[in-house]
């Protein structure tokens, strides 16, 4: 997939790129597997807004995507590659033997005609779904479960992938994109490949607006506030923050401070942390 770059006809047009969308072959979605999506601004049900920065933006419809591949033994073949305006990376929608279209996620290579299929006899190409435990070692996999039938959790954004290191009775070691190294059960599933749309990380919004689209409003910086409104606030001029290290409007450590819960039920899981 290739970038598009704009003369600077205007200052929101000279770092402006978007993508070319060379692997979008289908440009209406399947009504049948669409869902409606409801906005709430970050608003909770009294109407107080618990998370900041959410509200207006394009509609958009839910995408329902088939995420634990459960058809198994049977051949599906790609209709067509579709943007997905609710993640980074691009959908296919394939329709098995027996007439059922379901959305998937896009690996890259993956074009119309290709035939995917899942189960543990399924060949070792992208696209393909099958349990870790049939899954040869160093394959690139993505869309990979967490529990067994629960539907893939991990590796879904554009161009990311994780590779299966290695495979010791119950568990797999799986190296995420992160670079953690975690234990996964080899009777999860997962797909083989990397997903597609690698160049999403490239993109550059070029203006203000173009955020305000996907329903993101505008931050205002903690220094520019009055010390009522946040820690970071008040003083003459550009004054600093004044205190050890920066912090929420709520006073609480940021950037940095550690959230994870200090004895998590999946710690015996992570071999290597991604730090």
């Amino acid at each position: 997939m290739g970038m598009k770059h704009f003369k600077a006809y205007t200052p929101s047009r000279r770092n402006m790129t978007v993508s070319t969308f060379e692997e979008i072959t289908k440009k209406t979605p399947e009504k049948s597997l669409l869902a409606k999506k409801k906005k709430n601004a970050g608003r909770n049900s009294y109407g107080r807004i618990t998370v900041r920065h959410q509200g207006g933006g394009n509609r958009q419809k839910y995408r329902i995507i088939d995420f634990k591949r459960q058809k198994d033994d049977m051949v599906a073949t790609v209709i067509g590659i579709e943007y997905d305006p609710n993640r980074s990376s691009n959908i296919a929608l394939i329709e098995y033997e027996d007439g059922v279209k379901t959305y998937i996620l896009a690996p890259l290579g993956l074009k119309n005609g290709d035939k995917v299929v899942s189960g543990e006899k399924a060949d070792i190409k992208p696209g393909n779904c099958m349990p870790i435990e049939n899954i040869p070692v160093g394959t690139m996999i993505h869309n990979i479960e967490l529990n067994p039938g629960q539907g893939g959790k991990m590796v879904r954004a554009a161009g990311q992938e994780a590779q299966l290191m290695a495979k010791e009775g119950k568990y797999a070691h799986v190296r995420l994109p992160s670079g953690e190294m975690r234990l996964v059960s080899v009777r999860c599933r997962a797909t083989i490949g990397t997903i597609g749309n690698t160049d999403h990380e490239n993109v550059k919004l070029g203006k203000a607006g173009k955020k305000r689209h996907m329903g993101i409003r505008p931050t205002v910086r903690g220094s520019v506030m009055n010390p009522v409104d946040h820690p970071h606030g008040g003083g003459e001029g550009k004054a600093p923050v004044g205190r050890p290290g920066p912090l929420t409007p709520w006073g609480k450590p940021a950037l940095g401070y550690k959230t994870r819960a200090k004895h998590k039920n999946s710690d015996k899981f992570i071999v290597k942390r991604r730090k």
